[in-house]
């Protein structure tokens, strides 16, 4: 396959795999304004001008992910394989170069996506989704801890490394973020959100008030409704986890937010 370039609009928070160490699940658009996913990437891993940023247009060798049913699953030739940052659009105008790519085919029924993930000649399982109302916000405490398991297989993969090449875990956030909202038939729905950013603010947060976890989820609450929810034109980016897309009645989350400035309409008179 060619180079594909992609612009990058979904950056997960990073997991834990017992395959391929720490990982960071990928999305975003072609030039065309399709999906693809690109996974496995060892984002963290990757040497400063690889570590791409949202809105980074990249370049790379990418095949079709065959171990992975969804249509827009692509992987790299291998986890070697040179990312190139080649581009980057700027959130001028009120993001309108933005928007001609990402906002091209919106969904705004629940039921009509889920019904498109269901079926196994579509397999929809990416998709850019504008709520009717965004009721809530909220946040529960999970565990604290990576699963012991896949630690210890990448201590002992630790093993192997070079002296000198250290590099820590990223810790696990001890909360689970949702937004709860409605679909224009007025139907209700809970999801996770699992983007990058919203794990950085909470650990930005809770150094800001010294390992107060409350404040931290306070802040965190303020940035997602109070500001993204209530005051932009908010726009949510879900996709659906390979485990549970034929196997859950709800098999989409969060893994990213679009959140332009709210256009004012100009009075006539």
């Amino acid at each position: 396959m060619a180079l594909t370039k992609v612009l990058i609009t979904v950056k997960t928070y990073p997991t834990l795999s017992a395959k391929y160490d720490e990982l960071v699940c990928t999305a975003g658009f072609r030039e065309d304004g399709s999906w693809i996913r690109v996974y496995p990437i060892p984002f963290r891993k990757l040497d400063y001008a690889s570590q791409y940023k949202k809105y980074d247009w990249i370049e790379l060798d990418l095949v079709k992910n065959t171990s992975d049913f969804r249509p827009e699953s692509f992987r790299p030739k291998s986890l070697d394989t040179e990312v190139k940052v080649v581009g980057h659009i700027e959130p001028t105008d009120n993001w309108s170069e933005r928007k001609e790519i990402v906002l091209k085919n919106v969904y705004t029924n629940l039921e009509k996506l889920k019904k498109e993930a269901r079926d196994k000649k579509v397999k929809t399982s990416l998709a850019v989704f504008k709520s009717k109302k965004i009721l809530k916000f909220t946040y529960k405490e999970v565990s604290r801890e990576w699963s012991k398991e896949k630690l210890a297989h990448l201590q002992q993969g630790n093993l192997f490394e070079k002296k000198g090449n250290d590099f820590e875990v990223v810790r696990k956030i001890p909360y689970k973020f949702s937004y709860t909202f409605v679909d224009d038939a007025g139907t209700q729905s809970t999801m996770m959100i699992e983007d990058w950013e919203i794990g950085a603010l909470y650990w930005n947060m809770l150094k800001k008030y010294e390992g107060n976890e409350a404040k931290a989820c306070a802040d965190v609450e303020k940035k997602y409704f109070d500001d993204f929810a209530k005051t932009k034109d908010l726009y949510l980016l879900l996709g659906t986890t390979k485990v549970n897309h034929f196997r859950a009645p709800n098999p989409f989350i969060i893994i990213g937010t679009f959140h332009p400035k709210k256009e004012i309409q100009p009075r006539l008179f």
